[in-house]
């Protein structure tokens, strides 16, 4: 099933409306170890978003902490719980480094996914992952940011009769907001905690090493 969603985002991407994410795909599952490219990977930058209690966070909010970053919506079949649940066992295998780590779930369909339906979401999974939405205009620019796909298709002509397709990478920012890898929608829980945790490592022994 996963693999044909991969094959479907192929091809969506071949679309004019989203060649510009294409530049994206090279770099998304770069590997550990943690080093500086050598030309600026342009995934991540400046957004503005709603928390659940109604404040406005910025991508300035979470400094300092590697971000977690996934976009997706509360009524997802299948991959947004998925990618959630094993966000959640990533957090409890992380343990101590648990504190240097922040994950933050974006919708793409803001006009469901109001502050209190989206926090009450991430809190069924951890209350420590957070949930953001905004209006259209403020997703579509975060989305665009990240080169991240969606588009919403209506089945019927009720509220709730539509699904959003959306390209489903988990982003792993480093506490200065610059892109470092991503993640398949399907990784388990426990690879996502190790790479965080050698990730978190690099950064210590390069920050006591810069202190000498």
């Amino acid at each position: 099933m996963y693999m044909n969603r991969a094959r479907k985002f192929v091809r969506l991407l071949i679309r004019p409306q989203a060649l510009a994410s294409i530049a994206f795909a090279a770099a998304l599952t770069t590997s550990y170890p943690y080093v500086p490219a050598a030309a600026p990977v342009t995934i991540g930058g400046p957004w503005t978003l709603i928390a659940p209690d109604g404040a406005t966070v910025t991508d300035q909010s979470y400094g300092g902490k590697w971000l977690l970053v996934f976009f997706g919506y509360t009524s997802c079949p299948n991959t947004c719980p998925m990618t959630l649940h094993e966000v959640a066992i990533a957090l409890e295998k992380l343990g101590p480094d648990v504190a240097e780590v922040q994950p933050l779930f974006i919708t793409v369909d803001p006009q469901r996914d109001t502050p209190d339906v989206i926090g009450e979401y991430t809190r069924s999974f951890d209350s420590r992952i957070v949930g953001l939405t905004g209006n259209a205009e403020q997703i579509a620019a975060a989305a665009k940011e990240y080169g991240v796909y969606y588009v919403t298709r209506t089945y019927g002509a009720g509220a709730e009769d539509r699904v959003v397709d959306h390209s489903s990478y988990l982003y792993v920012m480093d506490p200065q907001g610059k892109f470092v890898r991503a993640f398949d929608a399907d990784t388990p829980g426990d690879r996502v905690a190790a790479t965080l945790r050698e990730l978190v490592r690099q950064s210590r022994v390069r920050t006591n090493e810069g202190v000498r």
